[in-house]
């Protein structure tokens, strides 16, 4: 099976990406549901959120408070690198599961995890290939604060607190810029996808 990465800064239009490869026939795997799989209640990912953080990052059913662990870390970049520092190991390890597991079905299928923080996490380098999805900043900041309801300032803090766009394309072996529209970004996805069926034949 061909593993590749696909990855992206907030707001670029990155799902949309997804659901297109989902339509052609990938293997497409959410890396936010990964991160919430392994802080689960009785996880071991979740204890270790615990002796991290305190118990104050748990509702009162046990289940992790996801806003106030949000506002302990969103501030605070060593926080966020710590929890990341915690975190990927969990994520990585239930991804390349679920990877083995499409493989075990379908050896010469094209399994995509779709990850934000692949680049700065290092869990790029263990994919044969690896997508990144940009657009303008502009469109970026209009995309980001109508999706989420936030002001400038609010969404321009979040786009500043990862990694630049530009730093992010110089690792991509394929760039899909999404920046003119949904068409567009369809048809250099399907451009992509043909030549991934390319590479995974040999």
């Amino acid at each position: 099976m061909l593993r590749v990465g696909l990855t992206g800064s907030i707001g670029v239009g990155k799902s949309f990406v997804a659901s297109v490869f989902v339509e052609l026939g990938c293997h497409v795997l959410d890396a936010d549901q990964t991160a919430r799989e392994v802080v689960m209640p009785g996880t071991p990912g979740l204890k270790a959120l615990v002796e991290a953080f305190g118990e104050n990052i748990l509702t009162t059913d046990g289940t992790l408070d996801r806003k106030r662990l949000g506002a302990l870390i969103f501030a605070d970049q060593s926080q966020r690198e710590r929890l990341n520092h915690i975190l990927h190991p969990f994520i990585i390890a239930r991804q390349d599961q679920i990877l083995n597991d499409w493989e075990a079905e379908d050896p010469n299928g094209i399994g995509i995890v779709d990850a934000a923080l692949m680049i700065e996490s290092g869990g790029y380098k263990r994919f044969d290939k690896l997508i990144v999805v940009h657009c303008r900043p502009e469109v970026q900041l209009e995309r980001l604060m109508l999706r989420d309801q936030l002001s400038r300032e609010e969404a321009l803090r979040r786009i500043n607190s990862q990694m630049p766009q530009e730093e992010k394309q110089k690792f991509a072996d394929y760039l899909i810029d999404t920046s003119d529209g949904f068409e567009l970004t369809r048809s250099r996805s399907v451009e992509i996808h043909n030549q991934l069926i390319r590479v995974s034949r040999g």
